[in-house]
């Protein structure tokens, strides 16, 4: 059976796969190790590229665009100095689980270790503050591992992701691989609450004298349901709630009409 797959470059393969997970900006600021993408970037309209005035501003603006998007934020920056600018905003979007998914150059893979020009450790520096981090230096994983990086940074706790590209696989010819046919080996996040420890949680706060409500972020990733939810329990167990910074907006104003939870019965019924 022949393979009939798309072949194409290392970079047509980086922006064939942002399209089709639905990237539609790319904050970035160029540099000699990153050309061959920026080059296909400019030969398609369905990427915008924002350019920055430094790679720190590039993160930062991408976490502005996937908190008030709910999308990943794409970073597109060089080698050497350039990735290591970005380093601040990526340790900031891991503490505010923000997703992000940032490209960085990186010099041709047989210079690597070799103290070549702007080259630096990249997947060494950014393992303490990303989610997730890749030296691709196959072309043939390449579509796979964008695909994968977009899946780590949106699921579970969100994140941010950093691919390291070495730039002589931004120019070899490679098949591109679609995301559907892409899934992760290993990374399985939990997504289903332990029971026991919910019921756990709800007998400490009947015991509680006096129980306050601590709020994290982790409401606001969730989604809008979360948010009703944690309204609708403060409401019906007339408990006082306080946020952190990442969740301020949690307490919705208006009255929540969904049926109250298990949690919330539990909370208000008669003690003897």
């Amino acid at each position: 059976m022949s393979d009939t797959r798309e072949m194409l470059t290392g970079a047509e393969i980086v922006l064939k796969a942002l399209k089709d997970q639905g990237v539609e900006v790319i904050f970035g600021y160029p540099g000699g190790a990153v050309l061959p993408i920026y080059d296909a970037l400019f030969q398609q309209n369905a990427i915008r590229h924002i350019l920055v005035r430094h790679e720190q501003a590039a993160v930062h603006a991408a976490e502005g665009y996937a908190r008030s998007t709910g999308k990943v934020g794409c970073v597109l920056v060089t080698s050497g100095p350039g990735a290591t600018n970005a380093v601040t905003g990526l340790t900031d979007a891991l503490m505010d689980s923000i997703p992000l998914v940032c490209l960085t150059g990186q010099v041709p893979t047989h210079l690597i270790g070799n103290d070549a020009f702007q080259e630096c450790d990249t997947t060494g520096i950014t393992r303490p503050c990303t989610k997730h981090n890749y030296l691709v230096k196959d072309v043939n994983n390449l579509a796979r591992t964008v695909h994968e990086a977009f899946y780590v940074a949106r699921t579970g706790r969100p994140g941010p992701v950093v691919i390291d590209l070495p730039k002589d696989v931004q120019f070899a010819i490679g098949p591109y691989i679609p995301p559907a046919t892409v899934a992760h080996k290993t990374y399985r996040p939990r997504t289903d609450a332990d029971m026991s420890v919910i019921d756990r949680a709800i007998d400490m706060l009947v015991a509680a004298e006096r129980p306050v409500i601590y709020g994290g972020g982790g409401i606001i990733n969730s989604g809008d349901e979360a948010s009703a939810l944690l309204t609708e329990f403060a409401r019906l167990t007339n408990i006082p709630v306080t946020l952190t910074l990442m969740a301020l907006g949690a307490i919705r104003p208006r009255t929540v009409s969904s049926s109250a939870c298990s949690a919330c019965t539990a909370l208000t019924r008669p003690t003897s």
